[in-house]
């Protein structure tokens, strides 16, 4: 059978058995039966089957444009711009035969464009056929979303999808989190769909798959991780579970669609190393997410959902160890020219894939088991994903930890990397400093104990807690991270790409190093500006309240104090290239007005008699005899006091580098004079001095 006969049929077979395991799992695990209870409406089996069935199409259209876009901007060859007529293109094909077609045509029209405009560098023919492949995904992608709105109203009513009106339709989309979801997804998708035609540089495409990989996180905040009980958990591991399947399985979907071994081959080896990091992502995640909604181990083989986890689970036991066998020897084999095994077993790999697909849209729908409660419910619980922690004490501080996924992985992701580039260095013959991978291990460990710790339980119910977090966050953690000098050992360390024109992650850091935006980001008066309105308008309005009450907007709060922190001080005292040169004087005076405004905001909330978010520490406040305007009069002090020692450190540290550069430019002008003396000629201070006698003779001094 020829390549071009098996790629055809992939796509049908691929659909079969995503429907075929979606009915089977669907009507086992009771996502389509037993779901009406006596004496409530039903909304008939166009929704009961309607539902899982467009679940599976929006699946689809997020992971095929996910893999399509990530393919082509991150693992496939470029054409710099402007290219040669008759270049060779990434298919193997040149210039002058591509420009024949509608694709070549106006790739060559934007070399022209890019040429003109100093651009960077243009989608090779097979990422520029990959992305307006991925616009018609995206389009189908966007379409099931707004589909799903009618189908999930219809549920939610009970009636049928004939009686679904416009305006429940409307009022679903604006008011309940599943149709925002919905709503947000499609809009999002259409963008994409828009962008991949318009796009034609592999940094624009870079930017499309990002948008793309946004695009698919909506349903994580929705559906059984949002009601689980340990939110922290429950809503980032399916984030990472959606997003490294996505990014997993569209890359492998993404390669059939190449038309030559050469390409596929260079793709291939990239989409190796992509596939075994999202594999070990996919399974972490999803046993972290199925153990929360699972409640016990035991309800593995004593529930159907759980059994359904327990077939998920093999199938992704099974496509590891293909996946092994496409390490060890199709992907010699493919580099040497023959891409019939590699194309053999990675559809076989679909294959399975898509039927597990569609197991995991049946385990969207299929109710899980309910653990016994042995209380009644508990709305502050509700709220925060755990119980009310007790009274503070120096063991509760520490135990039980608040396990938050998004945190955690962060933490253990960040001291695996850069212990992996030190290896590296080491390895290479270089040195380290020691005391950058301190600092680098200290603020990871002071990361993971202000978020994961169990001193983290706390800053959601009082907002002197949350202070010291945001103060640990925004202060302690950014300075610590900044002295290890993460971005000098990345582009130390980084691999190069497995082919030349591949732009590799050192190609894309460097790009960002450059770009406008980090320059604009690295300007002092910026970069204290976003410093200081975080602060004041998260505390001097009802933004705290707002973030307070989502779990996506906590943690993106807490994710905003460290990237607030990281860049103002990176701008002070990091050495990173990629930094704008300031002089010591206004560094020294930028440091001194972030600790002002500090400062400030203390003595604001010590003299406020306004209890900020009180709405929200109203409805976590366990313990009466708790006075919150005290605990913020608390909070005020802590924000005064609490900057003093890092604020000393960081002046210690620039008053030593303004000495050292004094001290630089010193023997610059001593070198310089020597010279002078040497060959007879005069230096710039010689020329200095003279003007300085000259000024004072004319002035009238003898001197």
């Amino acid at each position: 059978m020829t390549p071009f006969r098996r790629r055809s049929l992939l796509l049908p077979g691929a659909l079969a058995a995503l429907g075929a395991a979606l009915v089977v799992a669907a009507s086992w695990g009771g996502a389509v039966t037993g779901r009406v209870l006596a004496g409530l409406p039903d909304a008939g089996p166009l929704t009961a089957w309607g539902l899982p069935a467009t679940r599976a199409v929006v699946d689809l259209g997020a992971v095929l444009t996910i893999g399509w876009c990530v393919t082509a901007a991150f693992l496939l060859p470029g054409t710099p711009a402007p290219a040669a007529s008759k270049a060779a293109t990434a298919d193997g094909t040149t210039a002058g035969t591509a420009a024949t077609t509608a694709a070549g045509a106006q790739a060559a029209s934007a070399e022209g464009a890019q040429a003109a405009t100093g651009g960077g560098e243009l989608l090779g023919a097979a990422g520029y056929r990959l992305l307006r492949a991925a616009c018609w995904w995206a389009a189908l992608w966007s379409v099931a979303s707004l589909a799903l709105l009618v189908l999930t109203l219809s549920d939610l009513l009970g009636r049928p999808v004939a009686d679904v009106t416009l305006t429940g339709v409307r009022s679903l989309a604006f008011s309940i989190p599943q149709g925002r979801s919905a709503v947000v997804q499609a809009v999002l998708a259409a963008g994409v769909a828009v962008a991949c035609r318009l796009v034609l540089t592999r940094t624009g495409a870079g930017l499309v798959a990002v948008v793309a990989c946004v695009a698919a996180l909506p349903p994580a905040l929705t559906g059984h991780a949002a009601g689980a009980g340990n939110h922290q958990l429950a809503v980032t591991s399916l984030a990472v579970h959606i997003l490294a399947a996505a990014v997993w399985v569209g890359g492998l979907g993404a390669l059939f669609a190449l038309r030559s071994d050469r390409t596929l081959a260079v793709a291939a080896r990239g989409y190796s190393r992509v596939a075994l990091l999202c594999w070990a992502a996919v399974a972490v995640s999803g046993l972290a997410n199925a153990a929360v909604r699972l409640g016990a181990v035991d309800q593995l083989w004593q529930s159907r959902y759980g059994l359904l986890v327990v077939v998920k689970t093999a199938a992704l036991v099974v496509v590891g160890l293909v996946g092994a066998v496409h390490r060890a020897r199709t992907l010699p084999a493919l580099s040497g020219g023959t891409g019939g095994a590699f194309r053999r077993w990675a559809a076989a790999e679909v294959l399975v894939l898509a039927g597990t697909m569609g197991v995991a849209v049946a385990l969207s729908r299929t109710p899980p088991p309910v653990p016994e409660e042995s209380g009644e419910f508990d709305p502050v619980t509700d709220l925060l994903g755990f119980a009310a922690p007790g009274p503070i004490s120096a063991r509760s501080l520490v135990w039980p930890p608040l396990l938050d996924a998004f945190f955690l992985t962060l933490v253990l992701f960040g001291a695996a990397a850069y212990l992996t580039g030190v290896w590296r260095m080491r390895r290479a013959g270089h040195r380290w400093p020691a005391v950058r991978t301190a600092s680098w291990l200290a603020g990871l460990a002071v990361l993971a104990a202000a978020t994961v710790g169990g001193g983290a339980r706390y800053a959601y119910v009082l907002f002197s807690a949350h202070m010291v977090q945001h103060l640990v966050l925004g202060m302690v953690v950014p300075i610590l991270l900044v002295g290890g000098a993460p971005v000098t050992l990345a582009l130390r360390t980084l691999r190069p790409p497995p082919h030349p024109e591949v732009r590799g992650a050192r190609d894309w850091l460097l790009l960002v190093l450059h770009s406008r935006v980090t320059r604009t980001l690295t300007h002092p008066l910026v970069a204290l500006g976003i410093y200081v309105v975080s602060l004041y308008g998260l505390y001097l309005t009802d933004l705290l309240d707002t973030l307070m009450r989502s779990h996506l907007g906590h943690l993106a709060m807490l994710t905003h104090f460290v990237l607030a922190g990281f860049l103002f001080f990176w701008v002070l005292i990091g050495v990173d290239p990629g930094r704008r040169a300031i002089a010591p004087p206004i560094l020294v005076a930028l440091h001194f007005a972030g600790m002002a405004f500090h400062a400030f905001l203390g003595v604001i909330l010590l003299q406020t008699r306004t209890v900020i978010a009180e709405p929200w520490y109203r409805s976590v406040d366990t313990d009466p005899a708790v006075d919150l305007l005290a605990d913020q009069r608390l909070a005020a002090g802590i924000a005064w006091a609490f900057g003093e020692a890092p604020a000393v450190v960081i002046l210690a540290l620039l008053v030593a580098r303004w000495i050292r550069a004094d001290e630089r430019e010193q023997r610059r002008l001593d070198r310089a004079a020597d010279r002078a003396e040497a060959t007879g000629e005069e230096d710039d201070l010689a020329r200095y001095n003279d003007f300085l006698r000259r000024a004072n003779a004319a002035a009238g001094d003898p001197s």
